[in-house]
C-alpha cells in the first residue's frame, strides 16, 4: 500500500526573514494577478517567488520565470535564508479558522514524503481529470527548482484514530515551532517539525496498509510522476529510493473534525431567449418544486432562508433564484432512473453527485452548458458563497444561480474506489494549504 516517509526539509531562517506571515501564500492556482504583486512587495523572501515567479519582457527559453525560481531558490539556500533540517521529520500542519456562520474549526495534517504511483495500482486514489496547460507549467518549474513548494492534499481513513491520537498528544506536550495568521484567509496556521523516531515509526507503520485519497492538487501529484518518470530515463543508476520517487502530502484523517469541503454554487450567465416559465415547466418533468417567497428580504435574509432550505432538503436537491424573481425554488429530484438513463456506463458513485446530477439535467440537458462550454468558460461562473451568489443576481451581473449542498468525504472515497472521475469544481477543501511553511527538494 502507500509509503510515506519523512524527509528534511526545507524552512525558513527567521533570523534572516522575520515575520514568517510575510513569505507565505496561498497555493499557486488560487493566486490572482494583482495578488502575486502584493507577494512580491510583502517580503524580498516571499515564496511567491518560487511558487508564482513573475514573466518578464524578453523571456525565452533560456531566461524565464522558471529559471528564476530556480536561481532565486539557490541563491537563498547559499544565504541561508532557506535551512535544510539536520534530521528527517514528520510535520504536524494545524490549521484554525472560521466560515461565515463564524463557527471555529481545527484541521489538522501531518505533510510528508509519499511515494509516487501510477493510480491503476490503486493505491493512490483521484477524483477529478486534470488539464494540460497547468500540468506543463508546474513541470516546467520541477525542472529548474528539483523541488515541491506546495503539497498536495491526500486523505487516509484510520478507522482506529491511532494517528489522530498519537498527534494529539504530541501537539499537548509541545509548542509549534511555527505560529502564525494569515491575512488571507484569516487562519491561524501551526506547524510542528517532529525527528522523534517512536513517533515516526508509528505513522510509518499505520500508514504502510493504506489507501490515500488526493483531495486536492491533482495537478501537482501527476506532475511529480511525469517528472519521475523523466528522472528515471536519465539516471542509470536509478532504484526506486531516490527523493524525486516521493511527493510532498499533507494528509488529513477523513474523520478530522476541521475537514471541510465547501460547495461550489453555479451562476449562470449569456443564455440567450431564455424564458424562465419554461425552464420552470422542463425542471418540473425530474424535480418536485417548491415554491418560498422572499419578496422584501434583506440579501442576508435570502442567504439564510437558502442554506435552511439546503440543511432540510439534503442531497440531490437545489435552490434556483433567478432574475426578476421575487421566489426561490427548491428542487428535488424525484427519481435517480433518469441518471440511470442518461449515464447506463457510469458507476453510480457519480450518478449519485449532486454535481452531476445539476450539470446533466439542467447545465446540459436544459440550458445548454455542455462539455465545450465547460471548457471553455462560458456561460457559467463558480462561487462558494451563497451571497455572493445572491448579489450576482441582484446586481444583474448573473441571470440565475443554483445552489447547491457540498460533495461529502464518503462521496469522495466512493468515486475514487470507483475509478470515477467528478466533474470540475466538484470540491472546494477550506481553507487552502499554506506555502512556504516547509519545502522539499530532492536534487
Amino acid at each position: 500500500m502507500a509509503k510515506v516517509i519523512p524527509f528534511k526539509g526545507l524552512r525558513y531562517n527567521v533570523d534572516k526573514v522575520g515575520d514568517i506571515s510575510n513569505v507565505t501564500t496561498p497555493p499557486y492556482d488560487i493566486i490572482s494577478k494583482a495578488e502575486q504583486e502584493d507577494f512580491y512587495t510583502l517580503s524580498p523572501y516571499n515564496s511567491i517567488r518560487l511558487e508564482l515567479p513573475r514573466e518578464l519582457p524578453g523571456d525565452d527559453e533560456q531566461q524565464n520565470k522558471y529559471t528564476r525560481a530556480g536561481e532565486t531558490l539557490q541563491d537563498w539556500l547559499n544565504q541561508e535564508v532557506l535551512l535544510r533540517e539536520e534530521t528527517d521529520c514528520f510535520y504536524i500542519y494545524q490549521q484554525e479558522f472560521q466560515l461565515e456562520d463564524k463557527k471555529a474549526y481545527i484541521r489538522t495534517g501531518l505533510i510528508g514524503l509519499v511515494k509516487l504511483e501510477e493510480f491503476d495500482k490503486g493505491i493512490i486514489l483521484p477524483h477529478e481529470n486534470t488539464l494540460s496547460k497547468p500540468k506543463a507549467d508546474r513541470l516546467q518549474l520541477m525542472r529548474a527548482c528539483n523541488a515541491n513548494f506546495s503539497q498536495v492534499f491526500g486523505l487516509y481513513d484510520d478507522m482506529e484514530q491511532i494517528i489522530p491520537n498519537i498527534i494529539k498528544d504530541y501537539c499537548s506536550k509541545y509548542k509549534p515551532d511555527i505560529a502564525m495568521e494569515t491575512d488571507t484567509v484569516g487562519s491561524v496556521e501551526r506547524l510542528w517539525a517532529v525527528d522523534s523516531s517512536d513517533f515516526i515509526e508509528k505513522v510509518e507503520a499505520v500508514l504502510d496498509d493504506k489507501k490515500l485519497y488526493i483531495a486536492d492538487g491533482h495537478h501537482r501529484y501527476e506532475t511529480a510522476l511525469n517528472y519521475r518518470n523523466e528522472l528515471i530515463k536519465q539516471n542509470p543508476n536509478h532504484t526506486g529510493n531516490e527523493l524525486y520517487n516521493y511527493v510532498m502530502m499533507t494528509l488529513v484523517d477523513v474523520d478530522d473534525p476541521g475537514l471541510v469541503i465547501l460547495p461550489t454554487h453555479r451562476m449562470v450567465n449569456g443564455i440567450e431567449n431564455i424564458s424562465l416559465d419554461s425552464l420552470m415547466d422542463k425542471l418540473g418533468e425530474n424535480f418536485e418544486i417548491e415554491e418560498h417567497n422572499i419578496a422584501g428580504q434583506a440579501t442576508e435574509e435570502k442567504g439564510e432562508i437558502i442554506q435552511t432550505i439546503l440543511d432540510r432538503k439534503g442531497l440531490h436537491s437545489f435552490v434556483l433564484y433567478a432574475k426578476n424573481m421575487e421566489s426561490i425554488y427548491s428542487l428535488s429530484l424525484k427519481s435517480m432512473d433518469i441518471m440511470k438513463t442518461l449515464h447506463p456506463d457510469r458507476h453510480s458513485s457519480y450518478l449519485d453527485l449532486d454535481v452531476s446530477i445539476l450539470h446533466s439535467l439542467i447545465l446540459d440537458n436544459l440550458l445548454g452548458i455542455g462539455e465545450k462550454e465547460l471548457a471553455n468558460q462560458e456561460n457559467l461562473e463558480y462561487t462558494h458563497s451563497i451571497k455572493e451568489g445572491v448579489e450576482g443576481v441582484e446586481k444583474g451581473e448573473q441571470q440565475m444561480t443554483f445552489f447547491m449542498s457540498a460533495t461529502t468525504n464518503k462521496q469522495i472515497q466512493e468515486v475514487s474506489l470507483a475509478n470515477e472521475k467528478m466533474p470540475q469544481k466538484s470540491t472546494y477543501f477550506y481553507p487552502k494549504l499554506i506555502t512556504g511553511l516547509v519545502f522539499n527538494k530532492f536534487r
